[in-house]
C-alpha cells in the first residue's frame, strides 16, 4: 500500500539558505546531509520526539483548495532486474 506525506508549505517563508537540487549535490554534500539527517534523527529518539524516517519522491501534486498544500509520495525500493 502506498504512503503519502501531507505538507503545509507557508507563504513569506525565508528564503532557502542552497536552493541547489539534491541531483545536483556532490558526493560530498549529499554525504554530509545523509549525516546531519542521521545525527539530528539520534538527538530526537534521544527526547522521544522520533517517530519515523522515511524517503519522499522529489515531486508531489499540490492540493486545489486555495493552500500550499503538496501531497507527495514515499519513495519505495527500485524495482529488481534479474535475467
Amino acid at each position: 500500500m502506498a504512503k503519502y506525506l501531507l505538507l503545509k508549505h507557508y507563504r513569506g517563508a525565508p528564503a532557502s539558505v542552497n536552493d541547489v537540487p539534491m541531483d545536483r549535490w556532490t558526493p560530498e554534500e549529499l554525504s554530509a546531509h545523509v549525516q546531519y539527517m542521521r545525527d539530528f534523527a539520534a538527538r530526537l529518539e534521544g527526547t522521544g520526539e522520533f517517530v519515523d524516517s522515511q524517503a519522499l519522491s522529489p515531486e508531489g501534486t499540490f492540493g486545489p483548495i486555495h493552500e500550499w498544500l503538496e501531497v507527495r509520495p514515499f519513495l519505495t525500493a527500485p524495482p529488481t532486474i534479474t535475467e
